[in-house]
């Protein structure tokens, strides 16, 4: 559902990273104050560096695995990205949308899939670190 919600999210208008980490309030994961936090990281934080979705996916991380287990989220972060660049090759904004203008319906629809991509990890990486949690 997380994956599904950030997609609707993006396409009424939130940017990439407030759509991962709105897609994450509405799933309960973490309060509804981080999304203004996760403005400023949209459009690769504003310079096309770290792509917006990521930064989004890597705050709710943060935000649910952060102070008191640090390893385990930089664990978590360090395999989002690394699936995430199993199919995208790059994780910086520039790169992955290079050629198109910034307000352009064509970014638009390339957007919608990093979002896509970036919250569908996160889900799967949210899903197993319960599984691995409740085993344990």
């Amino acid at each position: 559902m997380l994956q599904e919600k950030a997609i609707e999210n993006f396409k009424t208008g939130y940017s990439c990273s407030e759509s991962v980490v709105k897609a994450a309030i509405d799933e309960g994961l973490v309060p509804s104050e981080l999304l203004s936090c996760a403005t400023s990281f949209s459009g690769g934080m504003g310079n096309g560096c770290l792509c917006g979705a990521i930064a989004g996916a890597q705050m709710v991380i943060g935000y649910i695995h952060g102070i008191g287990k640090t390893e385990k989220a930089r664990a978590l972060a360090k395999e989002l990205v690394e699936e995430f660049k199993k199919s995208h090759k790059a994780t910086c904004c520039k790169v992955l949308t290079s050629g198109l203008d910034f307000h352009s319906p064509e970014r638009k629809a390339h957007c919608v899939n990093m979002v896509s991509a970036a919250s569908g990890i996160l889900e799967n990486i949210l899903e197993a670190a319960k599984e691995a949690a409740a085993k344990n």
